[in-house]
């Protein structure tokens, strides 16, 4: 094998381990659906995080979130010490960058979950109730 050989199957073998290792942690994320947060509401020790940009949470919001864009989050952390005795309920307009919200703030030894599929999923979630 050639050195260029070796340094192509080391970037391979390290993007797998990337993958794998970001595959395990977003399992160990609870993902809710529209339904299961709606109900979740009711419960005092949750609360729900927007992570959206400012001009998306102006555009619409779920009515009693808190926000705090992603890009902020780590270091506006302390503005949510507050809740660390809740579980934090993470939404964005799809469902990826609430991810990466809650595993940030797994990671920072809170209780995260994630609303699978956004806001997006959301709203066809509430059309479909009325």
């Amino acid at each position: 094998m050639t050195g260029g050989q070796i340094l192509f199957y080391g970037v391979v073998f390290l993007l797998i381990l990337l993958y794998v290792r970001k595959y395990l942690q977003m399992r160990s994320i609870r993902q809710y659906s529209p339904r299961e947060v709606r109900e979740r509401l009711h419960d005092r020790n949750v609360v729900l995080l927007d992570v959206r940009t400012d001009p998306e949470r102006r555009a619409k919001a779920i009515r009693g979130s808190l926000h705090l864009p992603l890009q902020h989050l780590d270091r506006r952390m302390p503005e949510l010490e507050g809740y660390r005795s809740k579980e934090i309920i993470c939404y964005c307009r799809s469902g990826n960058r609430s991810m990466s919200a809650a595993l940030l703030l797994r990671k920072r030894g809170f209780n995260a979950g994630n609303l699978k599929g956004g806001l997006a999923e959301w709203s066809i979630a509430a059309q479909r109730e009325q």
